[in-house]
């Protein structure tokens, strides 16, 4: 029963990017090395990247094929909502795995968050730090205590029923996201948390699977002073509006 339902699964994995030239060629060989064993796609969501990004998707498209790796571009940021939107268009996967382009999601926790689903049934599986087996490496204490405090902040004020309200590491099943990302109006560094809180308030089962956040390899940070100012708004909001 369960190796004809893995068989019957279909994942499409949604990487949205900007300027991920030097990121985006790891991260597909390590999509591919951790799920060998199962049916996927990797949608790249590109944001008119001017390093070249598309180009080096295109190469890579050579070696995997275009019909795992596909290339849907945008010509400017749009913001992530919309990307992820747009990937879904594209996805032809049951259950869609969002994750970030510069290696701060290890894909091999790809996985996990099967086994995971696989065994509650869940609509979604959202990786944590905030467990014990999950953490952040390569952080500052400035910055820990931000994310920490965004995310306690948080579960005080509007009880999700997630630990890790802020993180962009998801397993859900299509229809899920399509209803949640339709359901949602922020934007930016807000969004994730909209996402999940919305799911706790429709009903849908939420499961956790504890992950390490790396900070990226290359490039710099987008996460900066007037995205901190953004989630405190965007908490108020959804204080009022869930």
């Amino acid at each position: 029963m369960e190796e004809r339902e893995m068989e019957r699964n279909k994942y499409s994995i949604i990487v949205p990017t900007y300027n991920e030239r030097l990121n985006i060629p790891l991260v597909v060989y390590l999509i591919f090395k951790n799920l060998r064993d199962f049916d996927f796609e990797v949608i790249v969501v590109d944001d008119g990247s001017p390093d070249g990004t598309q180009d080096i998707v295109k190469q890579l498209q050579q070696v995997y094929g275009e019909d795992r790796i596909l290339l849907r571009a945008r010509p400017k940021k749009l913001g992530l909502g919309t990307a992820y939107l747009h990937g879904l268009k594209h996805a032809s996967g049951n259950f869609v795995f969002i994750m970030d382009a510069d290696l701060s999601h290890h894909p091999k926790y790809l996985p996990s968050f099967i086994k995971k689903q696989k065994e509650t049934g869940a609509s979604i599986v959202t990786g944590t730090r905030y467990v014990k087996g999950g953490g952040v490496h390569g952080w500052n204490l400035m910055r820990k205590l931000t994310s920490r405090g965004a995310n306690v902040l948080a579960q005080t004020l509007l009880w999700p029923r997630a630990s890790d309200l802020t993180g962009s590491f998801r397993l859900y099943r299509k229809s899920v996201l399509e209803d949640l990302i339709n359901s949602c109006v922020s934007k930016g560094y807000v969004f994730q948390m909209e996402m999940i809180v919305r799911a706790s308030r429709k009903g849908y089962h939420i499961e956790e699977v504890p992950i390490t956040f790396v900070d990226r390899v290359y490039g710099s940070s987008k996460l900066g002073g007037s995205e901190i100012v953004e989630y405190l708004k965007g908490l108020v909001y959804l204080l009022f509006t869930t």
